[in-house]
């Protein structure tokens, strides 16, 4: 698979309509795509245990969604096996007073990955242009100046040491139903369901074009937005696998070695 299949140019339109969201337009052999994307599991799982004891690079990885897009799935399905002292996630629910008595990038900055690490945001910094925007929490001159403010942020992250990738995990809204309604139907997935997400789904055209604007505006060379066709989550996983793991090995971390001549050590 291209691994820049999905990645939107800068300063491309995102044009969410005009994009697919069904993952057989891209690939129509689940077996071989499932098992493919095992492979591709297994290989994360080494690199990240090689980043973890090198302690020196960082990969933040940020998924965004219209709600039951499968950012949780996504996580458990890419790190199952990986070893949780090198991966973090961090799902940004709403601002507590204490969070927003500061500026909105410092609850981010506060969970960017350290050195060795995989951050994974569910939600992210990008809930300060879609949320507030949707539901006019800030004026437009506020949030319309955090386009700046984000790729800035993204920018002193790179220039840091820190890889950043961002996926839209694209579900049509028909495909939103289906999964609510399951949500609904089956008792182990009753926890999922809230009554604010029909008032969300009420406002998806409104979440559409935020979140257009905010993919077009804040795509860049040094942290590209993907914008992933997720109806499939087995090819939603597959597409998200080849990049990181692509990534990992432009990244290529290396087991640190001893720099001194191990036969003058003695152990007794």
């Amino acid at each position: 698979m291209n691994t820049h299949l999905h990645r939107l140019t800068p300063g491309e339109p995102a044009d969410l309509a005009g994009r697919p969201t069904n993952g057989k337009a891209y690939h129509d052999d689940r077996k071989n795509a499932e098992r493919r994307f095992h492979r591709l599991r297994k290989e994360l799982i080494q690199w990240q245990r090689v980043l973890w004891a090198e302690g020196r690079q960082k990969l933040l990885i940020v998924l965004q969604a219209m709600d039951a897009g499968g950012k949780d799935g996504t996580s458990r399905a890419l790190f199952q096996g990986v070893n949780p002292q090198g991966v973090n996630v961090t799902s940004f629910k709403v601002p507590s007073t204490r969070e927003l008595a500061h500026d909105f990038l410092w609850r981010i900055h506060r969970d960017v990955p350290a050195a060795g690490m995989i951050g994974v945001f569910n939600r992210s910094q990008y809930e300060d242009v879609l949320v507030v925007r949707v539901h006019d929490l800030v004026p437009e001159s506020v949030w319309r100046l955090r386009y700046r403010q984000i790729n800035d942020f993204e920018r002193l992250l790179s220039e840091s040491g820190t890889r950043i990738l961002k996926f839209y995990l694209h579900i049509s809204k028909d495909e939103q139903r289906r999964r609510f309604q399951e949500r609904i139907d089956q008792p182990d997935k009753n926890f999922k369901f809230s009554v604010d997400d029909l008032k969300k789904r009420e406002e998806w055209s409104q979440y559409r074009a935020a979140y257009e604007e905010a993919l077009t505006e804040c795509s860049t060379e040094w942290a590209p937005w993907y914008i992933i066709p997720a109806d499939q989550k087995w090819y939603r996983n597959l597409a998200i696998a080849e990049v990181v793991v692509a990534t990992l090995e432009e990244m290529n971390p290396r087991f640190p070695t001893i720099d001194y001549d191990p036969q003058q050590v003695k152990i007794d």
